[in-house]
């Protein structure tokens, strides 16, 4: 399948969610620059793959885990072709086993479905209620890629915008990992 990347927003938002224009609207508000390729829902890191060709990047894992009490919830970033070890990166937080967080405290918190789990959902996050958590790895890209908040578009920005610019905004000072 052939994508037409595109810079910055749509020209038209009909048909668009309101968390994905939200999500252009702060990253416009934060001059952080952006490509963006719209496509089918995807929902597999396998799907991902031709639209991080076209934008020439890897698209990064997010995962939202909760522990087994369901009072702390995590936003995990990470390579996406790296496993996920839950051991690992339990020691490392200092948290008991960790489990993939229910799809009500997912949509509560950062107003996003499965498949489309994204560190742009941290917007919403008003409370700070989930910690962001960022596979060292992830630092030494120039650019990673992520969804709007929505599972038919992925934009391609900076690491460099998402760490000084984008995280700062939405007050969520992340716990560097190494998986």
């Amino acid at each position: 399948m052939s994508y037409i990347v595109h810079k910055g927003r749509p020209e038209v938002s009909d048909g668009r969610l309101p968390k994905e224009l939200r999500t252009y609207d702060l990253l416009d508000e934060l001059g952080i620059p952006y490509l963006r390729v719209d496509h089918e829902p995807l929902e597999t890191m396998e799907a991902c793959q031709e639209v991080d060709k076209t934008l020439e990047v890897a698209m990064c894992k997010n995962l939202f885990l909760c522990n087994a009490q369901k009072t702390k919830f995590y936003l995990l970033l990470m390579p996406g072709d790296k496993k996920f070890k839950t051991k690992d990166l339990s020691k490392q937080i200092d948290s008991a086993r960790l489990s993939f967080g229910p799809y009500e405290d997912m949509e509560r918190l950062l107003d996003i479905t499965p498949g489309s789990v994204s560190v742009m959902g941290l917007m919403n996050d008003k409370n700070c209620e989930v910690q962001l958590l960022i596979d060292k790895e992830l630092l030494d890209n120039v650019y990673l890629a992520c969804h709007p908040c929505i599972n038919t578009s992925s934009i391609r920005l900076r690491t460099d915008d998402l760490l000084n610019k984008f995280i700062p905004k939405v007050e969520h000072e992340p716990i560097i990992v190494d998986l």
